[in-house]
């Protein structure tokens, strides 16, 4: 009884909240407490401490629990010490194994708020205080999973809000504490350009990062941690965050959230889309050229790549050469071109397909006109459709109230029930398909024109970045022969509006053509006398979603009053 006692005080908080709130740092309230009181117990003992700050009881996967284990395996210990059982574990298998290794070194557990010792009534209370603080702490977990599944029905976000959002704390005037996400207004703007950066294709996520980064775009400190610049590892994990078009993941589960979407659901898919087709991951390139991704091919349709040839005088030779070739993926034998030679046919191209200034209103007034044809003809069926739709309704409140009748049976009426809301449905469903945005069809559509006006001074004066712009907006790909000759193939509704031109061209040079005879013959008495063409024009026209979007293209402002200042390379200029 006079040997000395060799003690070991464990304490434990479950957050790191806990730990840093206030008491000094990586102390708090609750560890000083538990201190305390466990100096009592072993202020003739000497206990050596161990501390767990923030580590949850529900496994025993915790460092200085596992450290406080192994000490006791090498050194001989008397005593460990805690302010309560659940402060060791929270769970019956991790009690009774900790239970285990105590008993092996012949170490008792002491709570200093529990009767707890080897006798049958300690052992019991032991073992009934360890299965309320399972109960508890499964309990607690399924409240809080409860709560949280509760607030992100209702739009909450019960993390926290990702790069460019911020988590604010407000105490209403009852003293309730709100907690909602608002927008960081430094952040914000940089990680909406991100996405609709990289939903151009032209940039990988490093050089983005980097881009960023030097713009400002920077972490969100924590006491521990400072702001530190984002880098492409943090990028790529916020591009796939569908929090950024408004949606709270939980428990593998989308929901609506009430913060506010950072950009729109193409924009985000269209990242999504390029991360997705980056399978090997994504590499800069090494010849990067504001034609590569537009040019393939003429022979084989492969790419064309960025080859640099050596002359025996030492000089370095730019070409593009075809990628099926290069990679023998196909017998192609098409020679590589100089990319200035190709630079200069593309020019050259864009010269022949220049629209003269009085072609592109005259088009434009025609197309006007029939838009608003359309539109007032529509207008007519529209009131059709409404007093149809109303006439219907009509029917369903009658059907409704024999039924309440007791005139007809009930499987009747759900049969005609479920009849009249498919006809409603598909007049909704005409209603929808024909309630286009006409004025904003024609300004689109008028912005269309305007590129291809004069494209070919325009295209010769724009800065590379531009002239890809003008590329991916008129063109699917360009092939280039290995004579250096153009074929396009154009997106709509560029390919409509060329095709109808080149129809129109060829109209009034053919011999038996019956608006040849006279050369000055406008486009509108050329549809007039070929309105197949006319009608399939406008059918591929007037689709939205063809439509060039020209917030994408900056035009050049810059026009002669001349028309084309190219070649036209012996190509008509509309």
């Amino acid at each position: 009884m006079f040997t000395p006692k060799k003690a070991l005080s464990y304490m434990r908080v479950s957050t790191r909240g806990q730990a840093e709130r206030g008491g000094g740092a990586d102390e708090g309230f609750s560890i000083p407490a538990q201190r305390a009181a466990n100096k009592q117990k072993a202020s003739a003992l000497g206990a050596l401490e161990f501390v767990d700050r923030g580590a949850s009881a529900k496994s025993a996967d915790r460092e200085d629990l596992q450290n406080m284990l192994a000490y006791i395996q090498e050194n001989d210990v008397d005593y460990v010490i805690v302010h309560k059982a659940d402060r060791l574990a929270r769970n019956r298998e991790d009690d009774i194994e900790i239970m285990r290794v105590l008993r092996e070194r012949g170490v008792k557990l002491v709570s200093t708020s529990e009767a707890i010792d080897d006798s049958p009534s300690g052992m019991l209370l032991h073992g009934i205080m360890s299965s309320i603080a399972e109960f508890y702490s499964r309990n607690l977990a399924s409240e809080v999973v409860k709560g949280m599944d509760q607030k992100v029905k209702g739009g909450g976000t019960v993390s926290k809000a990702p790069l460019g959002y911020k988590n604010v704390r407000t105490i209403d005037d009852k003293g309730r504490e709100e907690r909602t996400v608002v927008l960081d207004d430094e952040r914000a703007p940089l990680m909406r350009l991100a996405f609709e950066m990289y939903a151009t294709g032209e940039w990988v996520v490093n050089d983005l990062a980097e881009y960023l980064a030097a713009r400002g775009l920077t972490t969100k400190p924590t006491p521990r941690v400072p702001s530190k610049p984002i880098n492409k590892r943090l990028l790529n994990k916020l591009l796939v965050n569908p929090y950024y078009k408004g949606l709270v993941r939980f428990n593998g589960k989308y929901y609506p959230g009430s913060h506010g979407p950072l950009v729109d659901e193409e924009t985000w898919q269209t990242v999504q889309n390029i991360l997705s087709s980056h399978i090997n991951g994504e590499r800069t390139r090494k010849h990067p050229h504001f034609l590569k991704s537009t040019i393939y091919c003429g022979t084989c349709g492969s790419r064309l790549l960025v080859q640099y040839a050596r002359s025996s005088s030492g000089l370095y030779y730019p070409y593009f050469s075809c990628a099926g070739r290069h990679n023998k993926t196909c017998k192609c034998h098409q020679k590589s071109l100089l990319i200035e030679d190709v630079e200069r046919q593309i020019e050259a191209f864009y010269g022949s397909i220049s629209i003269k200034p009085e072609v592109r209103h005259e088009l434009e007034a025609w197309i006007t006109a029939e838009i608003d044809k359309s539109a007032e003809k529509f207008e007519s069926e529209r009131h059709d459709l409404e007093l149809e739709k109303d006439k219907i309704e009509r029917k369903q409140k009658k059907l409704l109230e024999t039924y309440y009748a007791d005139a007809i049976p009930i499987e009747l009426f759900k049969a005609e029930q479920e009849e009249l809301k498919t006809a409603i449905a598909a007049i909704e469903k005409r209603l929808a398909a024909h309630d286009t945005h006409y004025g904003d069809t024609k300004l689109k559509l008028g912005k269309c024109l305007e590129i291809i006006e004069d494209c070919g001074m325009a295209y010769r004066l724009a800065p590379n970045d531009i002239k890809r712009g003008y590329n991916q907006a008129i063109f699917e790909r360009l092939l280039i022969g290995g004579d250096g000759t153009v074929t396009p193939e154009y997106k709509e509704p560029f390919s409509a509006i060329f095709d109808v031109l080149s129809k129109a061209e060829t109209a009034r040079t053919e011999e038996n053509s019956p608006v040849s005879a006279n050369r000055t013959v406008s486009l509108a008495d050329f549809f007039r006398e070929m309105r197949n063409t006319a009608s399939h024009f406008l059918g591929r026209c007037f689709s939205n979603n063809v439509l060039v979007d020209d917030t994408r293209l900056e035009l050049v402002t810059s026009r002669t009053s001349s028309g084309c200042a190219t070649s036209c390379a012996n190509r008509p200029c509309y």
